[in-house]
């Protein structure tokens, strides 16, 4: 072989380090060494054993140490057993203190665990000091959480072994590191389920339970406390050991965790978060707590608890903003007398800050109908019909002035139009009534000057205007009250009327008046109406609907049993009229937000042999879940929506609908219903209402899921498949219950869903998702949107009725010119307004049957959104109540929740100058620390004072 041959071979030979047989051999030996000491084989152990070949030095020297340590506990001269055990948890401890890998002296005795169980279980009958025997345990409770997946619970079983032999000479678990607190803390829940099912004694593991909850808060790991005590069913212990650098974390991760709860636990931890809060002296988060709870002596308590003036009143205007009645708040020996406290919650300065803050945005201005329409916009044909000066585009005219000027004072068609009104003769017969009663929305919450403007209609000699007057005053003190109660003067009179249209006005007026203030003396008047079987339908639906406004949540236990008793008494063909909806609908409202204190009114419906008792259950069982998110009541809501109701009658109405033509269903929409197709109408009532209630279950999923972001959006895909596969009054009702998850927030999502929705072959379903499109951007100068209806405007302008709604969806949008919004929810989503529910719900109510309601002669019902609009503006003021102009940062809201540190609450902010602007979804919090706020949500009406301790250099 050449030389060169031979160095490429000699390359290519490759030469083991070492011996593979030595090496082998080796290992075996190793093995057998260690299957000696554990007294078992590889098999048997559960992990392998460390080979010392592979161990460094110092790793070699603490196994030899540990093993040593193990061997004295094994022989029989008590006096090591103590040093040894000092010895092995000092080896543990140290390196316990991080755990990021396994700790060694873990590794290395987990081989003699098995012989260290046996060890203590021998030592009892040695007379070994409870000491001893205690630490060993404890230390046994360590190892055993290298055993986790046996099932034993070894790590409880030991902890309590040395709890019960230790006394109160045990250590603190928390002493053995954080893993092996949470490692404990599992196993306890664990143990816990198991002795309730059981029926077991489980004091101890609360006992156990509470000694760990003092580290778990100490060691920013507030959730795990909270977690564990929610487990033991004992979540009222926790405030004692919550303490002031802590309780904003326990707090925020409590309340978060109230949605995902079933009822009692809900209300625990919300009384449990109030009582730290309390403790803490947060007013105003406690009284939010309490105003979530409902309960009026813990609303009292807090109102009445800070010392500070100033504090009280920035309560007060969060009393004001919730509608709380002024009778929880005082006594008839302790009336509450502070008259700048009395103005806050009666929320008397509304107007003049509203209008103040309109002048700050440079919107003060009316603005005109074509500055809302842009019909040089739309398509030239609809430009040149609507031209046409027709009843029903004036009548839509009216609304859109209404709701674009509500608040300012100053619209040109009504407030500023010239004496001889004209405006109000350009609509015709129940025109007048909505036109005059619109006078009510643009001089909105302007209790001294808008009385005035509206007291010349009542004596006018027209029905309709005197009406339509009497409904304006309603409007006007809508979330507003006055000491005098120049509305309950002025209304109460009229209750009593001859003239049908006047009395059903007086009463709308005074329900949407005083809506939520809970007045007795208002009940006195109206429910006379609902007791007597003779009254029109209509009068007592609307009676009883009122006393459901000014009543909400209340269960009261005398308008209940009178609705019901009416409801069993009336004859079967008058519960089948369309106004019967509004009937059980005022009594749904007494019971919303009251979850099981309805249970006994639903049992007393179901003795109603019609159909309206199964409506009667959808809606009171809906609303007393308002907001809940309550998983299994959506369930239920979507088994009723599955129910095949009326088929047959959906089908004959088919027929007939083809018998009477083509174009018979436009026909008689476009004339708001002659004499002769009312009659027919009349008759198809009772087959109609049959599956009435499906609708209603579509509503009540939305109504429901509200407020709660994940069941929002599962309900959204829920409302999705509702409109592919139910029936046409479940389709029908699917864009309301849309607008109702999302009122006055158009996100880009949902305008898509309901813009498809609006051209939908159904026109009923096109007209309610028009109106939905309208609720959704209501108050948000949306341009996307105001381009979409202007877009359907020249879609349908063939169509009265669905151009009639589109005008008003636009309306909507530029509601109080972009500064008023409808959405119930407030104070950084956390409060839902009641009062503000009650005129969503009737408004939508209305719309399931739109062409029997709103596109007839109750189209002045879309005056019950009054009773949810609100400005949505932040107003800085200071101690005086005077305006205070401050920079804040508004940004969108983000969710902090057991996020490490102090995170933004906000992302993607900007710095404005109060007053400013908030969305739905926005928050703001102030730029600098010139001030301090007295309220921990920036919302609304919020008093500064000027923090002591700022520097402006700095």
């Amino acid at each position: 072989m050449p030389r060169g041959d031979e160095d490429a071979a000699a390359q290519r030979i490759v030469v083991p380090s070492e011996d593979p047989v030595k090496k082998s051999d080796d290992a075996d030996k190793g093995k057998g060494k260690d299957a000696q000491v554990n007294g078992k084989s590889d098999k048997e152990t559960s992990s392998k054993p460390v080979k010392e070949d592979e161990l460094s030095e110092e790793d070699l020297q603490l196994k030899n140490e540990l093993e040593m340590l193990v061997e004295r506990l094994n022989e029989g001269d008590k006096k090591l057993y103590k040093p040894a055990l000092e010895s092995l948890r000092t080896l543990i401890r140290t390196s316990t203190s991080s755990m990021t890998s396994v700790p060694k002296p873990l590794k290395f005795l987990r081989p003699h665990y098995k012989g260290l169980k046996e060890t203590l279980a021998s030592w009892p009958s040695q007379s070994v000091s409870t000491v001893d025997q205690s630490l060993f345990a404890e230390i046994l409770s360590v190892l055993a959480m290298t055993y986790a997946d046996n099932g034993n619970r070894e790590t409880l079983k030991y902890r309590m072994q040395a709890t019960k032999v230790g006394g109160a000479q045990a250590e603190d678990p928390g002493l053995w590191g954080n893993e092996y607190v949470r490692h404990l803390a599992a196993e306890i829940g664990e143990e816990y389920n198991l002795r309730v099912d059981k029926d077991e004694d489980t004091a101890e593991l609360l006992e156990l339970g509470l000694l760990l909850v003092p580290f778990s808060l100490k060691h920013n790991a507030e959730a795990d406390a909270v977690d564990l005590l929610l487990e033991l069913e004992a979540i009222d212990k926790l405030p004692p050991y919550v303490e002031q650098d802590t309780f904003a974390r326990v707090c925020l991760y409590i309340v978060s965790c109230v949605n995902l709860l079933v009822p009692p636990d809900d209300k625990i931890f919300l009384r449990t978060a109030h009582e730290i809060y309390r403790k803490h002296n947060r007013y105003s988060e406690a009284l939010v707590l309490a105003l979530r709870l409902g309960d009026r002596d813990m609303i009292r308590a807090d109102f009445e608890a800070p010392k500070n003036p100033v504090m009280r009143k920035q309560l007060a205007f969060l009393l004001g903003r919730q509608q709380v009645p002024i009778e929880w708040l005082q006594s008839e020996d302790e009336p509450l007398t502070d008259q700048d406290l009395l103005d806050c919650i009666f929320n008397t300065q509304l107007s003049q800050q509203f209008i103040s803050f309109g002048k700050e945005l440079s919107v003060q201005e009316p603005r005109s109908l074509e500055e809302i329409y842009k019909s040089h916009l739309e398509n030239s044909r609809t430009t040149l019909s609507s031209t046409v000066d027709s009843a029903r585009g004036n009548l839509a005219s009216t609304f859109v002035n209404a709701f674009v000027n509500a608040g300012f004072g100053n619209d040109k068609l009504m407030v500023a139009a010239d004496e001889g009104n004209s405006w109000i003769y350009k609509n015709k017969d129940h025109g007048m009534l909505s036109a005059t009663a619109s006078l009510g929305m643009s001089l909105m919450w302007d209790t001294e000057g808008g009385l005035s403007h509206i007291d010349k209609f009542t004596y006018s000699t027209d029905e309709n205007i005197k009406a339509g007057a009497l409904l304006a005053y309603g409007v006007l003190h809508a979330s507003v009250r006055t000491e005098m109660d120049a509305a309950l003067a002025l209304l109460s009179e009229h209750v009593e009327s001859d003239s049908p249209r006047s009395k059903i006005s007086a009463i709308v007026g005074l329900g949407i008046a005083y809506a939520g203030s809970h007045r007795e003396d208002i009940m006195g008047l109206l429910i006379q109406n609902i007791a007597d079987e003779t009254a029109p339908i209509e009068i007592a639906a609307m009676s009883a609907l009122s006393l459901g406004f000014i009543f909400v949540g209340s269960a009261h236990g005398e308008i209940t049993p009178t609705i019901l008793q009416s409801m069993m008494e009336r004859e079967p063909s008058t519960l089948d009229s369309k106004w019967t909806r509004f009937m059980i609908l005022g009594l749904a409202l007494l019971f919303l937000g009251q979850q099981d204190e309805s249970d006994a009114t639903i049992e007393t419906l179901k003795a109603i042999e019609h159909p309206v008792s199964k409506q009667a259950q959808v809606l009171v069982d809906v609303c007393s879940y308002a907001g809940t998110g309550d998983v299994l009541k959506i369930q239920s809501m979507l088994h009723h929506c599955t129910e095949h109701v009326g088929v047959e009658s959906e089908q004959d109405k088919e027929k007939e609908g083809e018998a009477s033509g083509p174009n018979g269903a436009g026909a008689a929409g476009a004339s708001g219903g002659d004499a002769a197709q009312g009659d027919a109408g009349n008759d198809e009532e009772a087959e109609k209402e049959n599956d009435t209630f499906q609708g209603f279950a579509v509503l009540g999923i939305a109504l429901i899921a509200m407020g709660e972001d994940v069941g929002s959006e599962m309900v959204t895909r829920h409302m999705s498949h509702l409109m592919h596969y139910g029936e046409p009054v479940i389709r029908r009702s699917v864009p309301l219950a849309l607008a109702l998850l999302n009122p006055s927030n158009p996100s880009m999502i949902l305008l898509d869903t309901l813009s498809k929705y609006s051209h939908d072959s159904d026109l009923d379903v096109a007209i309610n998702a028009i109106f939905a499109m309208g609720l959704v951007g209501a108050g948000t100068n949306n341009a996307r949107l105001a381009q979409l209806l202007r877009s359907l405007a020249s879609y349908y302008h063939k169509e009265p009725d669905c151009l009639f709604i589109v005008r008003i969806a636009q309306g909507l949008i530029h509601m109080g010119k972009g500064t008023i919004g409808l959405n119930p929810f407030h104070t950084d989503r956390q409060l839902m307004s009641r009062t503000a529910m009650c005129g969503l719900l009737s408004t939508l109510v209305a719309f399931t049957d739109s062409r029997g309601f709103i596109l007839e002669k109750a189209h002045w019902m879309l005056y019950f959104l009054s009773s949810g609009m609100y400005p949505r503006f932040l107003i800085t003021l200071d101690e005086e109540l005077k305006p205070l102009r401050t920079s804040a940062r508004v940004g969108k809201a983000v969710d902090i929740v057991g996020q490490a540190g102090k995170p933004r609450t906000i992302s993607g902010f900007q710095t404005f100058e109060t007053p400013l602007r908030l969305g739905t979804y926005d928050r703001a919090e102030l730029a600098n620390e010139e001030y301090l706020c007295y309220s921990h949500v920036l919302e609304g009406r919020v008093i500064l004072t000027p923090n002591p301790g700022y520097n402006k250099e700095d």
